[in-house]
């Protein structure tokens, strides 16, 4: 390759990368609702919906957006989701340019820009390549996502809640400083949809409760074999909380959990992923080991407060 040939490449390139900052601006938002150096966030929908990330919305109230044409207005909280580092905000406007969604799966390798505007004026822009796809992950307040993704791009002051976009400016995920254990991650969009439609319904991402206190217990060979239980660990109970729906349902101290609508549980955490806001309202069939014999209860599951 020539210098001329490599230097038109690379002049395309930038041209590209400039324009993919640009488009991806256009729905990009300042987000003025804490103290210090205001944070970024995604323009979700053309109705007003801002997506960006729990904690640069510090207060509840007075919290206004900048726009990209300079201008502000007002906004409220619709909702927060702290153990996946989301909040949603409503903007007084119907007049917004959506975040463009990328239809290219993330691999490791692909280039990706991350865009922020932590205040009035142009945006700003760091440029890197994904160096992590991962799965599904629990954070560290508790949460689970289905996915993240990590890029070598720089998480420069105010751009959490902002996007991380492709080539082409459009939106692979939301940008959060704090969220990920060593430095900034990304939380995908997929994993986004589903905090969204919560908070839209909800406010809140819903959490389903039985009032159980439970500790991982190794079943003794001879009952795993006896029951042909997939799984040697379960749950043992040691608490019940009085009138909940565990207490309602007819659970007692010194059952043993083995499995929730026929998936086997064998930690807290996997109890905590069965609960999820849907099963709300619903009844939930649980296999428990009560005196040594396998039996079925069916409890109507709460939400936690």
């Amino acid at each position: 390759m020539s210098t001329d040939e490599a230097t038109t490449i690379l002049g395309r390139l930038s041209e590209e990368l400039a324009n993919a900052v640009q488009h991806a601006a256009a729905a990009t938002v300042t987000v003025y609702a804490r103290r210090r150096l205001p944070g970024s966030g995604m323009v979700w929908s053309a109705g007003g919906d801002i997506v960006t990330a729990n904690h640069v919305v510090e207060r509840d109230d007075e919290i206004t957006i900048g726009l990209p044409d300079g201008s502000t207005v007002p906004a409220r909280l619709i909702g927060r989701e702290p153990g996946v580092d989301l909040a949603l905000l409503r903007a007084e406007t119907n007049d917004l340019t959506p975040i463009a969604r990328s239809a290219i799966a993330p691999r490791v390798g692909h280039l990706a820009l991350a865009i922020g505007r932590p205040g009035a004026g142009d945006p700003m822009a760091s440029f890197g390549a994904i160096s992590t796809v991962g799965g599904a992950w629990r954070t560290p307040h508790g949460a689970m996502v289905e996915g993240y993704l990590r890029a070598d791009v720089a998480m420069l002051p105010g751009f959490s809640g902002g996007p991380l976009v492709d080539g082409a400016g459009a939106a692979i995920g939301l940008n959060s400083s704090t969220l990920g254990r060593g430095g900034g991650l990304t939380i995908p969009l997929g994993a986004i949809d589903a905090v969204v439609a919560a908070l839209q319904a909800h406010g809140k991402v819903r959490r389903g409760y039985l009032g159980v206190g439970t500790q991982q217990v190794r079943l003794p060979d001879a009952l795993v074999n006896a029951q042909a239980l997939p799984e040697s660990r379960a749950l043992l109970i040691l608490s019940l909380e009085p009138d909940s729906p565990a207490d309602r349902g007819g659970l007692l101290l010194g059952d043993i959990i083995v499995a929730i609508e026929g998936a086997a549980v064998t930690d807290v955490e996997g109890l905590q992923d069965q609960l999820s806001g849907e099963r709300v309202g619903q009844p939930l069939t649980l296999r428990l080991v009560r005196g040594g014999e396998l039996r079925d209860v069916t409890v109507m599951v709460g939400e936690r407060g």
